[in-house]
């Protein structure tokens, strides 16, 4: 693909251009310059593609372009594994709706009152976002039809099948039959995806993007050695000795992510969590004060971060070692991005050396960020604060 290749040369409408004008937008990303023409052509297409590449803009713009707004019906659908992606994405779709007439987005997911989403449907939106599961209790109120959706999108397909919403999606899909194509686009192509993929999909265009050298991910990986009674106070040395100004702190369960959010705030610092038993407003306002920088520290669990879309995150700190090697890599890609360094840090116990190992294995594959060797033997290395290069703390840790 040209690197110089704009998105008027993608022959989009007046109206998305202009949208992507205002927004600043003058060239596509890669995923966008591969993704953007078979969808256009109404083509099947499988993407792996990074986090924070564009791939919302790169489904979304052919679905508007698809979209007939005279037709007062639901033309496009986009299943997202989590609330907080299902509203970024719709956020995403309205913004470059700014100069299009007549289309309407809708977004519906669990967590919510659904008398409100009713509402919401029954004005004729164009285009539904929506979490699996409340799309299933819609179609059996029978708040919603499929048969008339040309365009499905599954986004962050590897997670949403991974998180057990296999059966609802091909439930979804095969009752969509007057579907012209189907694009999966996720970070990683695991098993479930190519099965979907192999199920429903007909000569599809495979699409794999890493990022180039420009825009890799700019991340600094280190891994530190803690029992599980010095997780708290290390965590709380690197808040406040490397002073970070936004951070993301992963935990495997809400019980830990709650306990852990307890204690950093008893100890002042000004921290909120975001996981499934926490209501959705409240984790729609956490979310709000995060992105806007008015919270500088943010705790979450997995599946509650997969709507985080934040360019000016500087550290992120994995709590618990992920229980699925995948997740680290959707873990440490929510910083380094937007040409800004980042920092990672691994917590593990001794026992776990050898998912560590499997860890820097994976991380040198998907090309995500810079391989880091972790020098098992090496005891101490020196991290400078970001303020006074002269005042050091030392942890343990390997690079």
């Amino acid at each position: 693909m040209e690197q110089n290749l704009t998105f008027s040369d993608l022959g989009l409408s007046n109206e998305i251009l202009q949208a992507l004008e205002q927004k600043g937008y003058g060239y596509p990303t890669r995923i966008q310059q591969e993704a953007i023409p078979p969808l256009m052509e109404w083509k099947d297409v499988i993407a792996k593609a990074p986090t924070g590449t564009g791939k919302t803009f790169a489904f979304g713009i052919p679905m508007i372009e698809h979209i007939d707004p005279d037709a007062q019906e639901l033309q496009g659908l986009i299943l997202a594994p989590t609330r907080e992606l299902a509203i970024q994405i719709g956020d995403e779709l309205r913004g470059l709706l700014t100069f299009s007439k007549n289309i309407r987005v809708a977004v519906v997911y669990g967590g919510a009152k659904i008398e409100t989403q009713i509402k919401q449907l029954q004005k004729c939106p164009q285009i539904v976002v929506a979490t699996p599961g409340r799309l299933m209790d819609h179609y059996k109120r029978k708040t919603l039809r499929l048969d008339k959706i040309r365009t499905v999108i599954l986004d962050e397909a590897d997670r949403m099948l991974d998180m057990g919403f296999f059966d609802d999606v091909t439930k979804i899909i095969e009752k969509i039959r007057n579907r012209r194509n189907l694009g999966l686009f996720s970070a990683t192509i695991a098993q479930e995806v190519m099965t979907v993929s192999w199920m429903y999909q007909r000569d599809e265009v495979e699409i794999t993007v890493k990022p180039d050298a420009e825009n890799r991910p700019d991340i600094t990986q280190y891994s530190i050695t803690v029992s599980p009674l010095e997780k708290i106070s290390t965590v709380l040395q690197l808040l406040r000795t490397m002073a970070f100004e936004r951070t993301i702190i992963f935990c495997n369960t809400k019980v830990m992510c709650q306990h852990l959010c307890d204690d950093l705030r008893r100890a002042g610092v000004a921290v909120d969590c975001i996981h499934g038993d926490i209501p959705q407003q409240k984790r729609e306002k956490t979310m709000r004060t995060y992105k806007e920088g008015r919270l500088p520290v943010l705790i979450a669990t997995d599946v509650a971060s997969r709507g985080i879309d934040v360019d000016d995150v500087d550290c992120v700190i994995n709590y618990d070692l992920p229980m699925e090697n995948e997740y680290y890599i959707h873990r440490i890609g929510r910083t380094g991005r937007a040409k800004k360094k980042g920092v990672s840090y691994l917590f593990y116990v001794p026992e776990e050396k050898k998912r560590v190992q499997e860890l820097l294995r994976l991380t040198r594959n998907t090309d995500l960020c810079t391989p880091v060797h972790f020098d098992f033997n090496h005891e101490h290395i020196v991290v400078e604060k970001k303020q006074d290069s002269a005042d050091r703390f030392q942890i343990k840790c390997y690079f």
